[in-house]
């Protein structure tokens, strides 16, 4: 298949285009490179630097005659959105309306879509919650998200498009960007590497469901057999509080640093954690990496890059 990437100079989807190549697929990446970088970029792939916003994506589209396309160009800082939900609806909505728009011009079949579990669900009333859990987003990042995912069953409905949304729990693992506010395990892992106090935000009871990027991976690998239109929980069901990482990831990389906590920051929930049940039935995916393994790996990746 022809596979349209987004924003696969970055974390995420830089490893799932790698696994697309390996699986035989042809990979072409869009990426604006605000905050990917080319080194990510798998050698095999076509690579359009760009962003999803411009009006000339639509020649990009009638040029490739995509299959798939996999979205994961975002803004997705959870506290930009908060300080700037202007930047983030035009990003994470109307750049996606321009993706879906050209998808049904051009004839894709299939849209997967990086959604958020942490984030669209907000204050959960279960736990973990799964997909028929109320969604309440706590910031514009969730309730951006949430918006995508309704734009994919208009599509769905008035075109025909097919999709799959991923609600990812708190993806972490190699290649994460440790110099923004988002990815508290790429953070913490580069600060005490290099001897930096990390500074934790709240009281740190705060938990999340911290789920490794090759599961993920591994989830957008399924989806593209999968027939028809659904939405899954990728996650763990397993919460994990960032004072427990802080605790885990001192000890992986030696630091021995004290906590060090400041004010919490607005638009943040307090527990999340998500019930992936449903992909293991509809994707026949499992999450295979326990936090403990999967920081490990992510500690030695940080520690051969620095």
């Amino acid at each position: 298949m022809k596979i349209l990437i987004t924003g696969a100079a970055g974390f995420i989807a830089s490893h799932i285009a790698d696994a697309y190549i390996e699986a035989g697929h042809e990979v072409v990446i869009v990426d604006n490179l605000s905050t990917g970088r080319k080194e990510n970029i798998h050698p095999k792939a076509v690579f359009h630097q760009m962003d999803i916003r411009e009006k000339n994506l639509s020649a990009l589209f009638q040029q490739h005659r995509f299959d798939v396309v996999n979205h994961h160009a975002a803004q997705m800082d959870v506290r930009r959105s908060v300080e700037d939900p202007i930047y983030d609806a035009e990003v994470n909505a109307l750049g996606f309306l321009n993706l879906l728009q050209n998808c049904v011009h051009t004839g894709v079949k299939k849209v997967i879509f990086a959604s958020s579990g942490g984030a669209i669900y907000g204050e959960q009333d279960v736990f973990p919650a799964d997909e028929t859990h109320k969604t309440q987003p706590y910031s514009p990042y969730g309730i951006t998200k949430l918006i995508g995912e309704k734009y994919l069953f208009f599509y769905h409905l008035t075109y025909g498009l097919q999709y799959v949304a991923l609600r990812y729990a708190n993806v972490y693992g190699p290649r994460q960007n440790p110099h923004g506010e988002a990815g508290v395990v790429a953070i913490f892992c580069e600060r005490m590497l290099a001897g930096r106090q990390p500074v934790i935000y709240g009281s740190g009871e705060q938990t999340r469901d911290f789920v490794f990027v090759k599961d993920v991976v591994a989830a957008n690998l399924a989806a593209l057999s999968l027939t028809g239109c659904d939405t899954f929980n990728i996650g763990t069901a397993v919460e994990t509080s960032v004072n427990q990482l802080f605790s885990k990831l001192n000890e992986l990389t030696g630091a021995r640093m004290p906590e060090k906590h400041e004010a919490k920051k607005e638009g943040e929930q307090m527990r999340s954690v998500i019930n992936p049940g449903k992909a293991a039935c509809g994707l026949g995916w499992k999450p295979r990496w326990s936090i403990d393994s999967g920081l490990a790996e992510t500690v030695a990746y940080f520690r051969q890059s620095k």
